[in-house]
Formats: C-alpha cells, structure tokens, sequence
C-alpha cells in the first residue's frame, strides 16, 4: 500500500492521536493524508469513529453508506446527505491516495453517491408535493417512476468519471404525455419548484457541510428556458437547433434518477441528433472551434506553464483528451454502434481497436488521462476546492507533490512533459498542418475561378475548408497524365455536389482520398455523377473495410440483415438498404477502376451484392406484409435469379431478371387482419417486393426489376405457384425457356423448397429432347435477334452475330442439349465440347472472345454509366480501357474486338447448324 508523506508533521501527528492502534501502513496513510490536506484532516476528525470500522472493508462500507442514504427519513435526509457525502469523500480520498482503488474505482463511487443523492433527494421533493395535491392527475401510486420525473446526467457524472470536489451537471426533464395538455402549465409549474427543492437539498452549504453543487446550465437555450421542461420539447429543441457541443456532451449522458426507463427512451430518441448516419468530419472544426474558445476564455494560448495551469481546460489537460475521443466517436459512431460509449478510456480504447487511432496514441492518451485525472484529485483534495489550476505558490505545489508522494520539482517535470505531449499528440488531430506544395504544372485558372458559385460553395465555411486543402488538390491533380481533362471532370464533379461542408471536411482530414477522387472523376463520368450525388460512400473508403478481402454473398447478407434488425420503421429499413447497397456497390467499382480485382470477379461481386440485397431484404418486405394480411400460406415462396442475375454475372447497370415462385401446399388464403387468397398474396408480396428493390426514396433505389422470363413472360401472373411452374415447363415451355433455366438459380426462400425448385430444374434440363429440333429453333432465334437490331459498330458489344449474347446462347444451348446443370458460359462451352458441338479449340478461341468483351462491356458501363455503342472519350478512360483488357492501345482493342466477332460467329454458325446437330 502506498502512502502520502505529510506537508505538516505535526498535523499528521494530530490525526494519529485520534486513531491509536493503526497498523503502519494506514498510520502512515493518516499522517500524509492529514499533514497535507486541512480537508482531509477536518474529516478524519470528525469521522474517527466510523474510520476506523471502515478500514476493515472499504467496500462494505461505502455500500452502507449508501444504504443510509436511500432508508433516510424525510426530515432527517439533509443531514443524512451530508454525512454520507462526508464519509464517502473521506473513504474515497483514502483509497485513491493508498492505490487500493483504481480511478475507475474512485470515479464510480463518487458517481454512484451523485446518482442515489439525487434521486433520493427528488423523490423526497416528489413525495411531498403529491401530497400536496399539486401534479393533477397523479398519486402516490405513480412514485415507482417518479411522476415521471427524469434526471439526465451529463459529463463525468453520464460517464461515471466524476472528480473529487466535482459538481454535478444535470439536466431536468419531465414526460408531458402523463398530464391532460390543459395542465401542462401547471405540471411544468411544479416541477420547476421539485428542481429547486431537489438541488438546493444537494447544494446548500449548512454546518454540516454540502452534498454536491448542481449545475444545470447545460439543458436547452439555458437563458431562456425553465430548470425543468419537457421531455418532448426537449428533443424537438436537439432536432431544430442543437449544436456539436451539444451532441459531444450528450455522448456521456445517461438516465441518472427519477424515470430511469423514461429517461433512457429519450436518450434513444436522441441517438439520430447525437450519431450522424455519414462520418462527420466537420465536427473536427466546431470541437477545435471549443478547444479555442476555452482557451480565449481561460488566457491559455501560449506555452506551458505549470504553476496556475488547468489540467481540466488547459493546453494539454484533460479537456483535451476527452474532446480528441469525443470528436472521433462522433465522426465514426454513426456508422458503428460499438463506439457510442461514455467513458474516455473505453473509447480510447475502442477507437484504437477499430482502428481509428493507433494504439500506442490510444494508450499514451490514456496514460496521460489517468495521471491528470489523479493529479485534479490531489488538487482538489487539499481543500475540497472546485478547481483544476496547479497551485502557484510554492507551498501549494509542495503540497500536492506530498499527496502524490514525489518531490516538487518531478511533479513539475513530468506533469509538463505530460502536458505538452497531449498538445503533440491532439493538436495535429485538430488542427492539421497545411500543405503549401505549388502544383509541378500551371493549371489554368479559369475554371476554379466559378468554383464559388456551385451550391457546395454557398456558405463561408465551406469556402474557407476549400481554401485549405485547394493547393493539395492542385497539386495532385497537375501530376495526372491529362491535367486539364482532370481538372474538367472536377470541375463537373464539383458542379454536382449539392453541398459541400461534409465532404470537404472529409478531404480535409483524410487527404489521401483526393487522389481517389481524382481518378475517379478523371476516368468514368458515370461514377463522378454518382459520387456528386451521393458523396457520402467516400464514407466507407474512410469507416470500414473498404480495401479488405471481399466477404463473399453469405456475410454480405448477414451483415444487412443486421441493420435492417436496427431498424423498426419499414421505410427507414428500404433507406437503410439502399445507403448499404450504394457504398457496396461504389466499393467494387472502384476497385475493378483501379485494377484491384479484374472484370471477371467485379462481375462475381456485383452479383454477390445484389443476392445479399434480395435475400436480406425479401424477410423484411415479407414481415411488412404479413402484418397486414398475415403469414405466407404453405410454405412460401422463392425467389429465382435469371439471366446474369443467376450466372452470377453483373455488372455496373444490370437490372435483375427474377421470377417468384410459391407453394399454398393447398391452404386457399392467408390469416391475418386483412386476409387474402392464396393466388392474390403472392403476387401482392411480389409487387411488395419489386417495389422494395425499385422505388426511388430519399436514397435512390436499389436495382431495376425485370420479371420477363416467368411462365408466359409479360402476360403471366407476377408469381407463379408450385403446380403450375411445374406444369408449365414440362408441358408448354418454349425452347428459349429452357434455355433460360439453364441460368436459372434460387436466390432466397425455405430451404426444403429451394431444394425442390433446384432438383426440378435439373430434371428439366436432364430430360430428353429432339437435338435437331433444338438448334433448329435456337437456328431461328439467332436470325430473329439479327433482324431485330444489328449492331452498330465494334463497341457495341452486347448483341450482334458473335458477339455477347450469340455466345451465351450457344452456351446454354450446349448446356440444355448435355443435361448440364452448370450456369456459367464457359461451363456451357465445355459442355459444347463434351455432346460434339464444337471442338476443344473452338471452344477456347469463344471463351477467350467471351471474357474480352465482358470485360470491355463491363469496363464500358462503368465508365459511361449508360447501355451505349460510342467508344468512351479521354485518355484515362482509354488507359482503363486497355488495363481491362490487357491490350496496349484503344485501337488494338478496337481491332480485338472486330476480329473475335467474325471468329466467334463463325464458330457458333457452325456448331448449331445442320451439320452440328447430327
């Protein structure tokens, strides 16, 4: 056990006479404790008798002290107060100086003793005035929740980290929903008295001393509103008007006293004023905004000095470190629940783990905090003074160094050291050092110079974050190859941006995320547009994972599932999809721009994506209808990807051609509020469903729907059930039809029918069929396609003799004709091989012409953002172009292309041809 040496001997030596018989360490504990702190040395004398049992478990006694708190008579609560807040001082005090309790001990005590004093302390003010009659509609029955009285603790006393002689900051709220309206200026009448009753029971200075100083000057618009108001306008005050330094201090609010169940509502209530769904860089400036006002109020700009300094608010304190922590929590926790914590050090240390600081900033910072916190302690401790200033006499600072058992001038060295690497380490944080670099080429500014009239320029703020970060910006632009079409596609990207406060916020803090707009803009219009639109998903660049391994349909939907469960209103869970959906989405885009993942796997991902959107979503749209009709008869339906959807094949644009399918299993109608029949259900929920992926909302939509290939396409109905799918394909099905199910893949639904829907499928395939016929209509199909658009000109890729869609067809024609249950082209193409089609090399001469145009198409759509046959312009464009395709220039790809045309379509004329049938 460690102990303080005293300032005066002979003070300590008095402390002792009272308690004869302490063993060494707890008399040398008593004699530092009181030789250095009057305070502490008046308490030992007036609490002897109750010290001395208290030493046998410092726990169990607190405990009890509490206890009295909460059993106190009415008449006798003032003094009971008084002499627990005594008693638990001296403990604590105690404990802290002997390191026999942690600071989160130490601060966890002096909280609880804050929460059950001012809930005992209201309740008494309640109790009373119920019995007075003055709250209309209320008994004593309703004291179980206080009248519906709610006591939110702010600051170190939300977050449990309250100091020795802190006061305590609350703010008074009251649920106006339990009174008729007529009353509410009454109701809001007496509360307004209950909170002064209640806080001058805390506060009040008598002989036996205070309980703690209450403070309530951090409740809405403090000069112009009541001590007490409620709970409603309240929120719609935060929603309205609130400011950053009202949602930081809220980070450490929590239900204290009164209706605890009340107050922690209202709290979640306030989650979306608190956590911002985008990563809210701007709220750097406004907390360095504070940090400077602080230090405009307190005189300390300059440099450290120890004597006078604020370890709370000064250069370097505790403030500080709690602002940096707050500040990235409310950047981050919109977007992550697990960094929505009170405590400094628990987010320290999250952050850290999420990766938003590195760990040894997070654990130095936590150092620090911990050493500030117990040298505002001892500070405080000497006379039970609310300050945080460093001594400036010379006795003052000796005392202190004796409660912290060091020599004056160590505690000067290490607490300045201390202090100016907390500055080191915030103040680049929140105010970076800007980059002056000229750009290495003149950028002609005639463009920049309109800059200011686009919207995102209207305010001064986000002019003056502009002019911050601008010559970065030059400067990483003049190194591109085409400077000036670089700086054109800004200047459009620029032009589109509705605002621009946040996202220039977010260049400003992560720089490096200019050089990713920059290609982007530079080298696809369509995802410039985009990113001008919904600028947010540079979001995940910053707040996930944005460069892990991809993970794959299955977690995909597990994570949407996820928040979509966050979400109890159906229309904020659509929202919430398609926010998810764009970031996702950006994500592969970018990744395939920059060469990270090739065509081929941008294609796999995309299609991954959009399973994991239909098979998180398809439960949710299902409960929301079945709360209104009921559950699904039978047991329900699947939804079946088509086309690309179900070759797992997408890119940028495509829509997803789905079919549903269910089964009744014979039961006519649903049973719910508002039932229907079976047939009339599933195709309501279907419509649900297409309406769920497709609907414009405040975020967009997600993917355009396209049910053409169900049973009898456009004129059947919108889901199919069970019996008739069956039917219809082993009895009236066309041959494109069958083609069409070689694609055919369930994406959702109850597993036992997937199981069926799947087993079907192959049995369709697997079944015999006239060879000749088959590629006789497949024969017929081709000059159909031919004479209902040819192409015009090499890029365009999709349809055309040879081209994309020629060689899926032969591919699912070999597929269909071998019984093959494979979906891909190229397994089609083998299949070609395997049943005579075609021979090895021709196989490998379309697979080869398949992946490059794929790949061209799909680099195309990514670029354009539109389903076009024009070559895309500028040479980034170009350069990406020929990367995709592993060709050196835009006009040997060209020529590519033309070539693997007129080989391909000499291959696939050949294989379904007469002679290819037998």
């Amino acid at each position: 056990m460690q102990a303080p040496r005293a300032f005066l001997p002979d003070a300590g030596a008095d402390a002792l006479a009272l308690m004869p018989g302490l063993s060494s360490g707890l008399r040398d504990l008593i004699a530092g404790a009181a030789g250095s702190s009057p305070f502490l040395a008046g308490l030992i004398r007036r609490e002897t008798a109750w010290l001395a049992t208290a030493f046998d478990d410092p726990e169990a006694a607190a405990e009890t002290v509490l206890d009295s708190v909460v059993l106190a008579e009415d008449g006798a609560l003032a003094s009971v107060l008084r002499e627990a807040k005594r008693r638990l001082a001296l403990l604590i005090a105690l404990a802290d100086l002997a390191g026999v309790w942690s600071l989160t001990e130490v601060t966890g005590w002096l909280t609880r003793l804050a929460d059950v004093s001012c809930d005992t302390a209201l309740r008494a003010e309640m109790k009373a005035t119920l019995r007075r009659g003055k709250l209309p509609g209320l008994s004593d029955a309703d004291m179980g929740v206080a009248g519906g009285y709610v006591v939110i603790a702010m600051g170190k006393m939300g977050a449990a980290e309250l100091n020795y002689s802190s006061d305590i900051d609350i703010i008074c709220l009251f649920d106006e929903t339990r009174f008729d309206p007529k009353d509410y200026a009454v109701v809001r009448q007496e509360f307004v008295r209950i909170t002064r009753r209640m806080t001058a029971l805390l506060s009040d200075k008598t002989e036996d001393g205070y309980v703690f100083r209450t403070d309530l000057r951090l409740r809405p618009d403090p000069s112009v509103t009541p001590i007490c108001i409620g709970l409603q306008a309240a929120q719609r005050y935060y929603e309205s008007v609130g400011r950053t330094w009202e949602r930081a201090a809220y980070i450490k609010a929590r239900s204290a006293a009164g209706d605890i169940a009340a107050g922690r509502a209202f709290l979640k209530d306030m989650a979306p004023f608190v956590w911002r769904r985008h990563l809210d860089f701007a709220a750097i400036q406004d907390a360095h905004d504070i940090r400077l006002r602080i230090r405009d109020s307190k005189g300390t700009h300059g440099d450290v000095k120890v004597p006078g300094h604020d370890v709370k608010l000064g250069r370097g304190g505790i403030r500080e470190i709690e602002l940096f922590a707050q500040t990235r929590q409310l950047i981050a926790g919109g977007r992550d629940t697990s960094l929505r914590m009170s405590g400094t050090v628990s987010a320290l240390a999250e952050l850290a783990r999420k990766g938003w600081i590195a760990e040894d900033t997070a654990q130095e910072l936590t150092s620090h905090y911990a050493y500030l916190r117990m040298v505002e302690h001892r500070i405080q401790m000497v006379n039970d003074a609310q300050t945080h200033k460093v001594p400036a006499s010379d006795e003052g600072i000796a005392r202190v160094a004796c409660l912290m058992d060091v020599d004056p001038p160590k505690l000067h060295q290490e607490l300045l050291s201390r202090l100016n690497t907390v500055h080191q380490r915030t103040e680049g944080f929140f105010s970076p050092a800007r980059l002056s670099e000229p750009p290495e080429v003149e950028i002609d500014d005639t463009i920049t110079r309109r800059w200011r009239s686009y919207p995102a320029f209207r305010s001064d703020r986000a002019q003056r974050i502009f002019k911050r970060f601008q010559p970065d910006l030059m400067a990483r632009l003049s190194r591109v190859a085409k400077p000036d079409e670089a700086l054109a596609a800004l200047d459009g990207f620029l032009a589109g941006l509705p605002a621009g406060v946040q996202l220039f916020s977010l260049f400003e803090a992560n720089p490096q995320l200019l050089d990713l707009l920059i290609d982007v803009v530079g080298t696809s219009p369509a995802l410039a547009s985009y990113l001008a639109r919904n600028a947010s998903v540079f979001d995940a660049v910053i707040g996930g994972q944005f460069f892990s391994p991809w993970p794959g349909a299955k977690s995909l939907t597990t994570q949407l599932s996820a928040i979509l469960g966050e979400e109890a209103d159906y229309e904020r869970q659509l929202d919430a999809a398609r926010a998810w959906a764009k970031e996702w989405h950006f994500r592969v885009g970018v990744h395939h721009l920059r060469g990270l993942v090739p065509a081929h796997l941008a294609g796999a991902q995309y299609a991954d994506l959009a399973d994991a959107v239909i098979g998180a979503l398809w439960p949710s749209v299902q409960a929301e209808f079945a709360r209104r009709h009921g559950p699904a008869p039978g047991r329900g339906a699947a939804i079946v990807g088509m086309g690309s959807l179900g070759a797992q094949r997408l890119n940028a644009l495509s829509d997803l051609d789905i079919i549903v399918i269910y089964d009744a299993q014979g039961i006519e109608s649903s049973d719910g509020p508002r039932p229907l029949a079976a047939r009339q259900y599933y195709a309501r929920l279907t419509q649900a469903m297409i309406t769920a992926l497709t609907a414009p909302m405040a975020q967009g939509r997600l993917y355009e729907v396209d049910m053409r290939l169900r049973p009898s396409g456009n004129q059947g109905p919108v889901a199919t059930s069970w019996t008739a799918f069956q039917h219809y394909q082993e009895n009236q099905a066309w041959v494109w039809e069958h083609l069409a199910l070689t694609r055919a893949r369930v994406i959702c639904g109850p597993q036992a029918f997937r199981d069926d829907i799947e087993a079907f499928r192959v049995n369709v395939l697997q079944s015999s069929r006239e060879r000749q016929d088959t590629l006789q209509e497949v024969r017929n199909m081709r000059d159909r396609i031919a004479s209902a658009k040819m192409p015009s000109g090499p890029w365009d890729i999709k349809t055309g003799p040879g081209r994309m869609l020629d060689i899926e067809l032969l591919g699912q024609t070999a597929a269909l004709l071998s019984g093959s249950r494979d979906r891909a082209t190229a397994d089609g193409l083998a299949a070609g091989v395997a049943c005579g089609m075609m021979g090895p090399d021709e196989a490998r001469q379309l697979d080869t012409a398949y992946q490059l145009m794929s790949a061209t198409q799909m680099a195309m759509r990514l670029i354009s953002g539109k389903v076009g046959d024009a070559q895309p312009s500028g040479e980034a464009a170009a350069q990406f172009l020929c990367r995709n395709s592993d060709l050196p220039d835009v006009n040997g790809l060209e020529t590519a292309l033309s070539e693997a045309y007129l080989r391909a379509d000499t291959i696939i004329t050949e294989a379904v041809s007469e002679r290819g049938a037998t």
